[in-house]
């Protein structure tokens, strides 16, 4: 609608175009609109343009435009059109906060067009999807920073939106905020610019527009973008564009305007200017250089080239990844694409390379590893050994000039008179290739061994095959077909699960496998051949975590064999295979184990039909699942509730979650099923997953009780309580302050001072800068005199705004209450939130104080508190905690083992704070009792509370029986978060409890927290 108007704005602003028109033949065949344009650029300038090239006008009203974000299967936005447009005419939408070049174009403005380079676009009419950007599901960007300009002889849209979108099969490419070509559907044709030498180019002033022919030595993707280089004759030079499907070999022209990025002599264009004109063509050979070419002075003549450097020695690497070689010239750098590819110490004969310059160095960059070469007279070859496809073709090289290759294949030593190698050596069964190379003098190579087990040919696999014994399929990136299995679990409308008919005996490859494909209309039972590329997918999970991969189909063609066949039998946990009970990976995922590893077990299940006996709960539902166990070791041990308890040496891999999303389940620890489950395994959020297949059979009561403590305050004896309350504040739901506020009285009897963990300032999650609590403490003593409990006072400090963790806006702390009639905080100036508290004879030099507030081991998370109380003339100094939490680290179901745990660090740095100051209170302070709790993210066994009770303190949680050693569980296990500790002189003269009123529990049964409250009773002397 916005042709006319544009071409005379192009007009306007003098740009050097020839308008060619669209030839009838362009338009001819066209049925249906299409997806002409499509710009993600920079801000909210997003645009989307639709052709109408059928021959007559279109009513617009019968079409909608869908927008799929984040990889979601249902859109997020559409947009209803409306309007009719004419034959030959194009509508552009846009985002309503577009620029001015964008808004001048514009036929509507319509939220369908916020989107990213990963979002879909969906085209749509009564008969379905008239053509779409994306893969529906997918998450990949294949538009960021883009502008995408339909090619011409496009004359049909991609009417599967489900199917795998490739980019370069349909557009061309132009680089983020591209606005010109919006808004017609006739390209404007560049002039021609003369053909001229690389060097010339490189010496043009930066944005001349210049052409030039060359061949490809290198292709790398950097930021969107491919980055050819290309040389002839004179000189080399970067072409840059998007979505360039061009290899190092081929022959190339390419017009675009010349640029400096930071030095380096690029040539910018886009993928409809950069042409093909010979295909493998041939790779020049490199340049010989040494490391004095790479010099600030010398550099600039090789720049962009593809070289070779001789003898040297990897003697560094720096933070950026880079490496320093050295020859017998000197030093340069190499920077390598992958730095696995290099290690210090490493020699090479030979190593080749393109040179590139960034922050004023020249750089030599290896393509491939095929580019480090050991040793020039020997063999290479690839790929280099392992499982390989029946098929594969076997590439033998060597660098040595002038050269032949001779080889075997039948285990004999290969010598000069075996068979020169000329093409490339076909694996169809297991095979070990032994080659020499062999110069004209006659003098022979070393022997190289390359070993190759064939993997069944792509059309006669089975489920088990794909599969594998590993972690990962060996028919990774391969094109499978005719994969037959019967249909277990359908996944939605995304896709499917399927098992095999005809099994192997190996217990450590499975049976089942999910297969993507959307709207598959298929049903449970259906017999199905499946065609489609064997991927290792990222299932949900978040963004940092390093989770494991799920096998997978990504189907392009299905069909249904038979249908209404009953089901395999599920695999009974217990009886046909035995869990691992002790061990989840020992041996850093080098060897598969499913019988003794627990990350091996469930790997050799994946996807495949389960049952489960009479499963027992051992934790409540949280985010969708519910935690079970079948079976455990005979020496487990289990929380007075039936839980697993957790020890240094076992982290029960047992326990199974249940993913009971769509199940209306309350549960608690105890609780139990009298029939069995049966679903298929998956897996998600770091870690294995039951997908429930059928019914969910009837919950059972364990007859879970929640605790009430048996300590209380005596007259000789003081009682101090910690309790994490979750994110409370003044505006928490009335319901869990009533909670809170009567456990404080019913189940705790009223601790004389209670430290309090994850206060949040008066507004909670409210970001405006607000610190203050005592509305948010008022709100909680209030509620203990209502339920019948004593009137506390409190104390605490407020933090700097967003200094110290958690929830954003809620500013989290610690603090105290405590009952005035019972003891007393000692009078004494309060610190605040950068002060440090000191200690001398008297005790604290403020009260309460921050413990070194501005230590490094307290960035970004809360400051530990102390507060100096007296209890029938004696005092004592009880410090509040809330170390940082366990985000971040490895899980043990997760690819890294062994486990990282990032954030022990601070924790054990946070810890040597406070066992330092707990030191300095016990040599300055007149009898002096401490008293360190709350929530330390850290078990009675981790480095962290080591590294805290040193020799000072006595962790009163060791001194619990083994079933009440708990106060949070994490996905089925039960774990000490919560600790008291006191100083040693006291520690017999101190009783403990944990009051497991939350952590077993779901809100609908009682719970105010995710943690428990741990209560001590001190004989004070």
């Amino acid at each position: 609608m916005k042709k006319l108007f544009h071409l005379l704005l192009m007009a306007l602003l003098g740009l050097s175009y020839i308008v060619v028109p669209t030839s009838s033949a362009k338009a001819e065949g066209m049925d249906d609109l299409i997806i002409s344009e499509y710009v993600e650029g920079s801000s909210y300038n997003k645009a989307l343009e639709i052709y109408n090239g059928t021959g007559e006008s279109v009513d617009l009203s019968d079409y909608t435009m869908e927008l799929y974000t984040n990889g979601n299967t249902n859109p997020q936005y559409t947009f209803p059109m409306s309007g009719e447009l004419s034959d030959g005419e194009v509508y552009v939408l846009t985002h309503s906060s577009a620029g001015d070049e964008l808004q001048a174009i514009v036929d509507v403005n319509s939220t369908v067009t916020n989107f990213n380079g990963d979002d879909v676009v969906v085209l749509k009419n009564d008969n379905g999807a008239v053509d779409s950007i994306g893969q529906i599901g997918a998450t990949e960007e294949f538009g960021k920073d883009l502008t995408l300009v339909r090619k011409a002889e496009v004359i049909t849209g991609d009417r599967d939106p489900e199917n795998a979108f490739q980019v370069r099969e349909e557009w061309d490419t132009y680089n983020k905020d591209t606005f010109e070509y919006l808004g017609s559907y006739e390209m404007p044709e560049e002039e021609e610019a003369d053909l001229q030498t690389v060097v010339d180019a490189r010496q043009t002033e930066e944005g001349t527009t210049v052409r030039v022919e060359g061949v490809v030595t290198a292709a790398f993707e950097a930021g969107g973008q491919t980055n050819l280089y290309i040389q002839d004759e004179t000189a080399g030079i970067i072409v840059r564009a998007p979505g360039l499907n061009i290899h190092p070999g081929d022959r190339v022209q390419a017009q675009g305007e010349t640029s400096d990025y930071y030095g380096m002599a690029q040539l910018l264009t886009s993928s409809a200017s950069v042409e093909v004109i010979e295909s493998d063509a041939g790779i020049p050979q490199p340049e010989v250089v040494d490391s004095s070419q790479f010099s600030p002075s010398n550099g600039e003549e090789v720049e962009g080239e593809f070289v070779q450097v001789n003898h040297m020695e990897i003697t560094d690497k720096n933070q950026h990844g880079e490496f320093t070689a050295k020859d017998e010239k000197g030093k340069f750098l190499i920077q390598p694409q992958n730095e696995e590819m290099l290690n210090v110490g490493d020699t090479f004969e030979q190593v080749k390379g393109v040179v590139d310059y960034s922050f004023n160095e020249y750089k030599l960059i290896p393509r491939t590893e095929s580019d480090l070469i050991e040793e020039v007279f020997a063999v290479t070859a690839d790929p280099e050994a392992g499982a390989v496809v029946q098929g594969t073709e076997v590439a033998l090289d060597t660098a040595e000039p002038d050269a032949t290759i001779h080889y075997t294949t039948d285990g004999s030593e290969p010598t000069a008179e075996s068979r020169k190698y000329e093409f490339p050596i076909v694996i169809t069964k297991d095979t070990t290739v032994k080659a020499v190379v062999v110069r004209a003098n006659g003098d022979t190579s070393k022997v190289a061994v390359f070993s190759y087990t064939a993997l069944k040919a792509l059309d006669d696999v089975e489920i088990h095959d794909i599969q594998g014994a590993s972690h990962t399929s060996p028919y990774e990136g391969e094109q499978v077909k005719g994969v037959e299995g019967i249909v277990t679990k359908l996944d939605g409308n995304n896709g499917f699960y399927i098992q095999s008919l005809t099994p192997d005996d190996d217990i450590a490859t499975s049976e089942g496998i999910y297969v993507y494909k959307r709207s598959s209309g298929l049903e449970t039972g259906d017999v199905v051949s499946v065609t489609g590329k064997v991927t290792e997918w990222r299932e949900e999970g978040y963004y940092d975590a390093a989770d494991l991969l799920t096998t997978q189909i990504s189907a392009s063609e299905v069909s249904v064999v038979s249908s209404n066949h009953p089901l395999p039998d599920p695999v009974v946990i217990g009886v046909d295979r035995e869990q691992p009970t002790e061990v989840v990976e020992d041996d850093q995922m080098e060897s598969f184990d499913p019988t003794t590893d627990g990350l091996d077990f469930y790997e050799s299940l994946e996807g495949m039909l389960i049952e489960l006996p009479e499963p027992k709960v051992t934790g409540p539902v949280k985010y969708d699942e519910l935690p079970v166990y079948v079976e455990t070791k005979e020496d487990q041990g289990f929380t007075r509730a039936g839980g697993l308890l957790i020890s240094p040496e076992d982290y029960n891999p047992e326990r199974m979650l249940i993913d009971v999303d769509g199940f209306d389940v309350k549960a608690k620890t105890g609780d139990y099923f009298d029939d069995s489950i049966t679903g298929v395994v998956s897996y998600d959020y770091s870690n294995y997953k039951i997908r429930v297949a059928g019914d969910l059979p009837e919950l059972q009561d364990g007859n879970t009780k929640r605790e009430s403590a048996k300590l209380k305050g005596l007259k000789p004896k003081m009682t101090v309580a910690t309790y994490n309350m979750e994110n409370f504040h003044a505006g928490t739901d009335p319901e869990k302050v009533q909670r809170i506020a009567e456990s404080m009285v019913e189940n705790l009897n009223t601790p004389d001072v209670v430290g309090l963990v994850e206060v949040q300032d008066n507004n909670g999650p409210t970001d405006d800068g607000t610190v203050q609590a005592n509305e948010s403490y008022q709100t909680l003593i209030d509620a203990i005199v209502e339920a019948g409990g004593p009137e506390y006072e409190y104390t605490d400090i407020a933090p700097l705004d967003k200094a110290d963790g958690g929830q954003p806006g809620g500013n989290i702390r610690v603090g105290f209450i405590y009952n005035p009639e019972r003891v007393a905080l000692t009078d004494k100036p309060s610190g605040d939130a950068v002060t440090a508290v000191d200690v001398d004879e008297d005790g604290l030099t403020l009260n309460p104080g921050r413990i070194d507030p501005l230590n490094e081991a307290f960035e970004d998370s809360r400051k530990s508190v102390a507060a100096e109380f007296e209890f029938n003339g004696e005092k004592v100094v009880v410090v509040a905690n809330h170390f940082n939490s366990k985000g971040g680290d490895g899980a043990l179901f997760g690819s890294e083992h062994p486990i990282v745990l990032g954030s022990e660090v601070q924790r054990q740095k946070q810890a040597k704070v406070l066992n330092d100051f707990v030191e300095k209170v016990e040599d300055r302070m007149d009898n002096s009792n401490v008293v360190v709790l709350g929530d330390l993210n850290d078990f009675e066994f981790s480095a962290p509370v080591q590294t805290l009770k040193g020799d000072v303190l006595t962790n009163m949680m060791e001194e619990l029986p083994e079933e009440e050693r708990y106060t949070y569980i994490y996905q089925g296990n039960s774990q000490v978060l919560d600790h008291i500790l006191v100083s040693n002189h006291m520690a017999k003269r101190t009783k403990v409890e944990t009051i497991n009123i939350n952590s077993d529990f779901s809100e609908a049964d009682g719970r105010a927290s995710d943690h428990d409250p741990v209560l001590a009773q001190i004989h004070l002397k």
